[in-house]
């Protein structure tokens, strides 16, 4: 059984379509190197060019935000769930009430 990783719509055509794909790797950041060794491009869409986490994409291992746990170097084993999800900003509306 691999990591299972949920992808966005915004990025699904990097990935064929496919909503999910399955990944390997120790850590978070090894499953963003096997990724992009599949789907070139991926890489540069999450990480900075210093190699941080975009500020606008979250990445969740079973529902934690792993900018709470251990960013890239986040364990991630067999059977987990990594969801990539883009951030979404907003901003404010004429009389201060925002409908979601």
């Amino acid at each position: 059984m691999a990591i299972e990783v949920r992808i966005p719509a915004p990025l699904q055509r990097l990935f064929g379509g496919a909503k999910t794909v399955p990944g390997e790797g120790r850590t978070v950041g090894e499953l963003f190197d096997f990724l992009e060794a599949r789907y070139a491009g991926i890489k540069e869409r999450l990480t900075t060019k210093k190699g941080e986490l975009q500020p606008f994409v979250n990445i969740y291992l079973n529902d934690e935000d792993i900018r709470f746990l251990e960013g890239e170097d986040t364990v991630v084993q067999e059977g987990d769930e990594v969801s990539i999800i883009p951030a979404i900003a907003g901003g404010a509306v004429p009389g201060g009430v925002m409908w979601l």
